[in-house]
C-alpha cells in the first residue's frame, strides 16, 4: 500500500502559509503598483475582491505597445439580498466615485463593483463596512453569500427563512482577524467599531488554516417557490411547511454548475435529497456538512474539489452517514415535499401587512445610466423618496418593499420619469433570462454573455410573438464560459461559451430547476444562435403536448428528434 503523501494543489499551500488569509496584502497595499502578486490575488478572493483587467482596453493597448490595466472587482456579502435604502445609496456613490460607474446585481443576491483601482481598494472595502455591510467571504474557498427567497411576507414562514439565513451567515463566517486588520481598523488610530468579521486570536475553529477545498454555496427555498434554484446549491434547505409553520427542512446536498469540457471527470450536478432536520437542528447540520467537505473534499485537484464530486465518489448514503457522525445523531429521511413552482417576485405583490412590494426587472443585473435608461437614477429616486428596504433576487433584479397602497402610482411615476422599463413592459423571455458578466472583465470568459444576450432576445421576441409563444414562461440563460455562474445547465435553454464566438446550446432543463438539460448542438456560431433558437420554438409550437413546458418538450423528444422537428417546423 502506498504511503505517499498526496500532492496538494498550489492554492492549498498559499492558504496554509497565509497567516489566516493575511499574506502580504498589507505590504502590497502600501506599494505604488497597479497589481497584487499571484499569491495575494488568491487570498484577496476570501476578502471579497478579484483582480481583473478590462480585455477591451487590453486589446486596444496592445496595438500601441501598452499592457494590461488592472482593477479590482469588489463583491459584498448581503444575506438573502436584503439591503436598506441608505446602504444602496452608499453603494451607488461608491460605483461612481471609486468604480466604473456601474453596479452589478449578481445571481447570488448581492452587489459587486467593477473598476476599483488598487490604490482605492482599501477605501472601497472600508466604506462598505462603514454602512454595516461586509465583503468577507463573498468569494474564496468558504461558504459564500447565503441566498434565500427575497419576498417580503408578514408571516411566520418567511420570518423563519430569514432567521435561518442570518444564523447560517454567523455560524459559517471566517473568524480570521486579518479582514479587520486590513480593511476595517483605522490605520492611524487602530480603532475598529465597524461590521467586518472576526477579532482576537488568529484561529479558525470551523475552517482551519486551509479553509475549504473550493467555494461553497447555500440556498433556502420553499416547495412552491424555488426562486433561488435550490438544486444548484452545495447545500440547500427546502422548507417543510405544515399549517403555516416551518416544521423543518429537507436537506439537499451536492449541487454545482461549474464544469471543464476538456476534463471528462468534471460535470454539472443537481443536489441530492439527503435527510430531514428540524429548524433547531439546521445550523448544526450545516456545520456538519461543511466539516465533511472540509475534511474529505479533494485538495489535490481543484477541478474536482467541489462537494458534488465527493458525493459522486462516495454515494449519498455514505455521505449522509458521515454527516450524521459529525452532527452527533441520526437524521430522519426527507419528507415527500419537493419543489414544484417558482415566483420571480416581479411586479406588484401583497406583503400581507397591508403594504406592497414591487419587483423591478433589471436586465442581467446591470445598474447604469445612459441616454436611454437611467437605472441608477431610478433607484436613487426611490430610495430617497421611500427610504425602505430593498431586496435583490437570484435572477439579478430588485424588489422595493413596504409601499403603501396610496403610493403605488408615485413609485411607478418615479420609475417612468427616469425612463426605466417597467416590469409589465418587459417580454416574458427577457424577464426570465439571466447572464454572467463575461467579457470584458472576467478573466475566464471565452465569449460574450451579458453584452450579447439583450440583442439575442431582441432577435427572437418578434418570432415568439408570431408563434403565439410570447406569454410562455421559460428560462434562457447565458454564460461566457462553462463555469456556469448564471446557472445554465438546468435552464430550459442555455448558451455556454465554448470557443471564440461559438456556444454550446443546451436544452431540456426547466424553470422549476430540478432537471439538467442536454447538449443540443455544440460550437454554434454566434451569428447562427438566433436561428437555432427560433427553430426550437417552431418545433415546440407544432409538436408540444397540452400544458407541456418548453424544457419538458425538449426532454421528451430528445436531441435527434428535436433537430428533425426544428428543421421541418414552419418558421414565423
Amino acid at each position: 500500500m502506498s504511503t505517499d503523501t498526496p500532492k496538494l494543489s498550489a492554492n492549498e499551500a498559499i492558504k496554509e502559509e497565509s497567516d489566516f488569509l493575511k499574506g502580504t496584502i498589507d505590504v502590497e497595499l502600501t506599494e505604488d503598483t497597479d497589481q497584487f502578486n499571484k499569491d495575494n490575488q488568491q487570498l484577496l478572493k476570501f476578502h471579497g475582491t478579484y483582480q481583473q483587467d478590462d480585455r477591451d482596453v487590453r486589446m486596444a493597448a496592445k496595438k500601441t505597445g501598452g499592457g494590461k490595466e488592472f482593477s479590482m472587482m469588489v463583491r459584498c456579502r448581503i444575506p438573502g439580498g436584503r439591503i436598506t435604502s441608505d446602504q444602496m445609496l452608499a453603494q451607488l456613490d461608491l460605483c461612481d466615485e471609486l468604480g466604473n460607474s456601474t453596479l452589478k446585481i449578481t445571481t447570488r443576491q448581492t452587489l459587486q463593483l467593477h473598476g476599483v483601482v488598487k490604490g482605492n481598494l482599501r477605501e472601497a472595502i472600508h466604506r462598505i463596512n462603514e454602512i454595516q455591510l461586509s465583503t468577507l467571504a463573498a468569494c474564496g474557498d468558504v461558504n459564500r453569500n447565503v441566498v434565500c427567497c427575497p419576498a417580503k411576507r408578514d408571516n411566520a414562514v418567511y420570518r423563519e427563512l430569514h432567521t435561518l439565513t442570518d444564523a447560517l451567515v454567523v455560524a459559517l463566517a471566517p473568524q480570521t482577524p486579518a479582514y479587520h486588520e486590513l480593511w476595517v481598523t483605522d490605520p492611524d488610530s487602530g480603532e475598529s467599531t465597524l461590521e467586518g468579521g472576526g477579532s482576537g486570536e488568529v484561529v479558525e475553529p470551523l475552517y482551519g488554516p486551509t479553509y475549504l477545498p473550493r467555494k461553497f454555496k447555500i440556498g433556502i427555498a420553499l416547495p412552491d417557490d424555488n426562486c433561488i434554484d435550490i438544486y444548484t446549491q452545495d447545500l440547500g434547505f427546502l422548507a417543510v411547511v405544515r399549517d403555516d409553520k416551518v416544521i423543518g427542512y429537507n436537506v439537499l446536498v451536492g449541487g454545482g454548475m461549474g464544469t471543464t469540457p476538456s476534463a471528462k471527470k468534471t460535470f454539472p450536478a443537481l443536489a441530492k435529497r439527503m435527510a430531514f432536520c428540524t429548524p433547531e437542528q439546521a445550523v448544526d447540520v450545516a456545520v456538519a456538512v461543511v466539516k465533511v467537505q472540509r475534511d474529505f473534499g479533494n485538495r489535490e485537484d481543484r477541478k474536482v474539489a467541489r462537494m458534488k464530486y465527493l458525493i459522486a465518489d462516495w454515494g449519498i448514503e455514505k455521505f449522509r452517514g458521515k454527516v450524521e457522525e459529525y452532527f452527533g445523531e441520526p437524521l430522519k429521511d426527507c419528507t415527500e415535499d419537493d419543489v414544484y413552482e417558482v415566483d420571480d417576485h416581479m411586479g406588484w405583490q401583497e406583503q400581507g401587512d397591508g403594504k406592497w412590494s414591487y419587483g423591478l426587472n433589471i436586465e442581467n443585473g446591470r445598474l447604469y445610466d445612459n441616454e436611454n435608461h437611467q437605472l441608477k437614477a431610478t433607484i436613487r429616486a426611490v430610495c430617497d423618496e421611500f427610504k425602505t428596504e430593498l431586496r435583490m433576487t437570484t435572477n439579478q433584479s430588485i424588489i422595493f418593499t413596504d409601499i403603501e397602497e396610496g403610493d403605488k402610482d408615485k413609485l411607478i411615476a418615479l420609475i417612468q420619469k427616469h425612463n426605466a422599463p417597467l416590469t409589465e413592459d418587459i417580454s416574458m423571455v427577457r424577464r426570465w433570462s439571466i447572464a454572467c458578466v463575461a467579457l470584458p472583465t472576467c478573466g475566464l470568459a471565452i465569449t460574450e454573455s451579458e453584452r450579447r444576450l439583450p440583442s439575442i432576445i431582441d432577435s427572437i421576441e418578434q418570432p415568439l410573438a408570431k408563434l403565439g409563444l410570447d406569454k410562455e414562461r421559460f428560462t434562457l440563460r447565458m454564460t461566457g464560459c462553462p463555469n456556469g455562474c448564471a446557472r445554465p445547465y438546468n435552464a430550459d435553454l442555455a448558451l455556454v461559451g465554448k470557443a471564440k464566438d461559438k456556444y454550446t446550446l443546451f436544452v431540456g432543463g426547466g424553470w422549476v430547476g430540478d432537471r439538467l438539460g442536454y447538449i443540443y448542438k455544440d460550437l454554434v456560431k454566434d451569428a447562427e444562435v438566433s436561428d437555432e433558437l427560433i427553430g426550437i420554438f417552431a418545433a415546440y409550437k407544432a409538436n408540444r403536448l397540452e400544458g407541456e413546458s418548453l424544457g419538458t418538450f425538449c426532454t421528451r423528444v430528445g436531441r435527434d428528434d428535436l433537430e428533425v422537428l426544428a428543421a421541418a417546423a414552419p418558421r414565423p
